[in-house]
């Protein structure tokens, strides 16, 4: 289907290309122009989807990139100093399938960073728990000091797809729940887990999808995951990033916040992605005082097969004490 969609759009986008060569075409006549030459050296650029979608769906998204960041704090006890979070997300395993050997070599690349802690930011099918089929053995592979957390993005309520019924509906998403948990992933329903080190505690909070944007349903209730959450830093993963604003931000005593759900739309021209007309925050570190956003662009595609200047993410943020 995924196949269907993308050939239709490339197919509408060749035949929109062709339309403006036609009036540009046109408008040359008026100035003395060849129709002819002007229409039909003007068909090449036709050919422009076609190469960058073969480029995106080939290479562009085969490129798991490792980003580095460092976030310093005053309220990090001194015994998290150079605690090393990877933070992932959407991996929408649908766009892996068929890709088993592409999915080992991002897995690879996250154990080879030796990570105290793993957060992964959810969305993590795009339809339904099926996804997983072949892939969660090598997803359960993804090995962290203190663990692997998750949290859940709207895709992962099998929002995009008909149901029988909502009981079927709700089934699907009790069948994905048990199969996180099957892999060993610590996963956070509107709830809270503490890591120790000596007398020190840091808070890993982690919240079911809430959206500052109503065309996304929201699920959670930070409150209720708050609830305990007495660690002297506090994380919390959220999916989508407009939930910052909303009630982090200014309005918690969240240090640092993690994200994903943007994509940043799967194409970014330098260094401008049209992620940044829907989201004050789509990509990279924010922050606001002491509090801060990281906003992953994703492992997975959804739709268009194919990543185009917007390279799946693998994320490391070493957290320091001021």
């Amino acid at each position: 289907m995924d196949w269907i969609f993308n050939l239709s759009a490339l197919a509408m986008l060749s035949l929109a290309i062709a339309l403006i060569v036609l009036v540009v075409a046109l408008v040359a006549m008026f100035f003395g122009a060849s129709f002819k030459m002007v229409f039909f050296r003007g068909l090449w650029f036709m050919l422009f989807p076609w190469l960058a979608w073969l480029y995106g769906t080939l290479v562009e998204r085969n490129r798991f990139r490792v980003k580095r960041t460092e976030i310093v704090s005053q309220t990090l006890p001194s015994s998290f100093d150079g605690y090393r979070i990877v933070h992932i997300s959407d991996m929408h395993l649908m766009s892996f399938a068929g890709r088993e050997r592409a999915l080992k070599r991002a897995v690879g690349k996250i154990n080879a960073l030796e990570p105290d802690l793993i957060a992964f930011t959810g969305d993590l099918v795009t339809l339904g728990p099926e996804e997983l089929d072949g892939l969660q053995d090598i997803l359960s592979a993804m090995k962290a000091r203190d663990g692997v957390y998750a949290v859940l993005g709207n895709h992962d309520y099998s929002e995009y797809r008909r149901h029988d019924s909502q009981q079927a509906k709700r089934e699907s998403l009790e069948v994905l729940k048990r199969r996180i948990r099957e892999m060993g992933w610590h996963l956070l329903l509107n709830e809270n887990h503490s890591i120790v080190r000596g007398e020190d505690k840091l808070s890993v909070i982690g919240v079911e999808n809430i959206s500052g944007n109503r065309s996304f349903r929201t699920y959670g209730n930070f409150q209720q995951a708050r609830i305990g959450a007495d660690g002297a830093y506090k994380i919390l993963l959220s999916h989508d990033p407009s939930h910052w604003r909303a009630e982090v931000v200014g309005k918690s005593d969240v240090d640092l916040t993690l994200s994903g759900h943007t994509h940043a739309m799967q194409i970014s021209l330098l260094g401008w992605s049209p992620s940044s007309l829907m989201y004050d925050e789509y990509r990279g570190l924010y922050y606001q005082g002491e509090q801060y956003l990281y906003v992953n662009t994703g492992l997975g595609q959804t739709a268009v097969n194919a990543r185009f200047g917007a390279t799946p993410e693998i994320t490391l943020i070493t957290l320091k004490t001021k």
